[in-house]
């Protein structure tokens, strides 16, 4: 029997996505998620995000066994596995691939004195320049931090993962990671080209706590008859592609070649932009990573913007500021009345806590310019939006700096991007093209597994049947009054961050 199935699997910190790919239209046949209710965080003390890898396991066979059910799937339809995850955890095994501790989760910020103090004792630009990036609270420090504090833990570790991988070796029995993996938790050498022997020294870590490398997209192991039986799928099913969410939700896009941007715009923002050379900002306002594309020998880099006050500035408008009980199609509506630059009201959205483009300072959210004979609620709902648009854009300056030429922002049709005002500000102040499209993670790491195992012969084909929803292009009628609110934003910003 021709299989049918590619299976992505989305492991987040909130649910486990499962997705089924039909190999022949390129669509999603099903999907499901689990748990129903946002998964817990354990959060023993302030600052500290743990999770149960048995939780991760147990919610990914119900998603899965879940989307199998709705797509009439038998375990001989699938052909290849692929897994996106949550970024930057530390998951600790023993010999037996058995979890030594919770997972140290991406939100945890308990080691980030580890990594600040690697990064004055190492050099600045010595960091910079082999990482791309501060070592700053990724899985290399949270391993420290692992290391002093609980050393009876630390003598036991037989190998450290990251959540995708852990999912991975649970399925195989075989401990792997990727080139990618190794990136984001600052355990990869950008200029030498292998495992980040300097920063591992510095901590006192053997290289033998890594996994063996293998591909992002490659047969990277295959389904033990112990896990298929649990999972009811097949004994020899090949994992075939492994990647972080943020790239894999580019993947998702089709953004894998330099100058493309993937946006999403949620509680938080992410711009996720592909570079072709070797680079960093040498304020570390953003983050460098190998992209799901990177090889020794083809250099493909994802920027990683992250914007804390986003979706959950509108939020908090939506409930506080907008007439009670209104939607947010009405919420949108309402802001039409007023006109770009709302009248000389800005906002500055940074509410939800430290931000890394404005190195990490906590300016809160603040409101510039009003009016009480002029300005109306409507004028407070379209600035927030236009403050969090303006935001990104602050960002991918940086990533200009960095020599990335950004033309085409490819997003899915979710969240902030169901505003027509805040894509077509965006379209406006940016100068790209956004292309909106009908996507999701787990049904980007299905195609990745396709091309993993040669179903699909390059990203192009294995996107081909992307369904693009909407283009939006910047408007010549508008943009300068776009530029002009921009401008005046940025002078706020200034005036917010550097106060006389």
């Amino acid at each position: 029997m021709k299989q049918k199935y590619l299976v992505g699997l989305d492991v987040g910190s909130s649910s486990v996505k499962a997705s089924l790919v039909d190999i022949g239209s390129g669509a999603c046949a099903a999907s499901a998620f689990y748990p129903k209710t946002e998964a817990p965080i354990l959060a023993v003390r302030a600052g500290w995000a743990e999770q149960d890898p048995q939780m991760w396991w147990d919610n990914m066979k119900l998603a899965l066994a879940d989307a199998m059910t709705s797509a009439g799937a038998t375990a001989d339809d699938v052909a290849a596995i692929g897994i996106s995850y949550q970024m930057h955890g530390l998951v600790c095994v023993d010999r037996d691939l058995q979890p030594l501790r919770p997972a140290i989760i991406w939100c945890d910020s308990r080691a980030v004195p580890y990594g600040e103090r690697a990064f004055a004792e190492l050099g600045r630009e010595h960091c910079l320049a082999h990482l791309l990036n501060s070592p700053g609270n990724f899985t290399a420090a949270k391993l420290a931090w692992v290391k002093e504090n609980e050393p009876e833990v630390y003598e036991r570790i037989y190998k450290i993962m990251l959540p995708g991988d852990y999912i991975a070796t649970r399925m195989s029995g075989t401990p792997n990671t990727t080139i990618g993996g190794l990136s984001e938790g600052m355990l990869w050498d950008f200029s030498e080209k292998r495992p980040a022997r300097f920063l591992m020294d510095y901590y006192g870590f053997s290289e033998s706590l890594l996994p063996d490398i293998v591909p992002t997209f490659g047969i990277q192991s295959q389904l033990s008859a112990v896990a298929a039986a649990e999972l009811g799928l097949k004994a020899g099913t090949p994992i075939a592609y492994r990647g972080g969410d943020q790239p894999n939700n580019a993947l998702s896009l089709g953004v894998l070649n330099p100058g493309e941007i993937a946006a999403t715009a949620g509680t938080s923002g992410v711009v996720y932009g592909v570079l072709g050379d070797v680079n960093y900002d040498p304020q570390s306002r953003v983050n460098t990573f190998a992209h799901v594309n990177y090889t020794r020998e083809q250099t493909r880099l994802g920027v990683l913007l992250c914007i804390n006050g986003t979706g959950i500035l509108n939020a908090w408008m939506r409930r506080t500021v907008a007439p009670e009980g209104i939607s947010y199609a009405e919420m949108n509506a309402m802001m039409e009345q007023v006109p770009i630059g709302s009248q000389g009201v800005s906002i500055i959205p940074f509410g939800n806590g430290a931000e890394r483009v404005l190195e990490n300072r906590e300016t809160g959210c603040s409101v510039h310019g009003i009016n009480f004979n002029r300005h109306s609620k409507a004028h407070l709902l379209r600035a927030a939006q236009e403050g969090i648009v303006f935001s990104f854009c602050y960002g991918m300056e940086i990533m200009q700096g960095m020599g990335m030429d950004i033309r085409t922002i490819h997003a899915g049709h979710a969240n902030m991007f169901l505003s027509p005002i805040f894509r077509q500000t965006l379209a406006n102040t940016s100068g790209a093209v956004i292309r909106l499209l009908e996507t999701d993670g787990a049904a980007g790491a299905a195609k990745g597994a396709g091309l993993g195992c040669g179903i699909y012969k390059d990203g192009a084909e294995a996107f081909a049947t992307l369904q693009q929803l909407a283009v939006v292009e910047p408007d010549p009628s508008s943009a300068a009054a776009s530029a002009d609110a921009y401008a005046r934003w940025k002078e706020v910003l200034q005036s917010v961050v550097h106060p006389r």
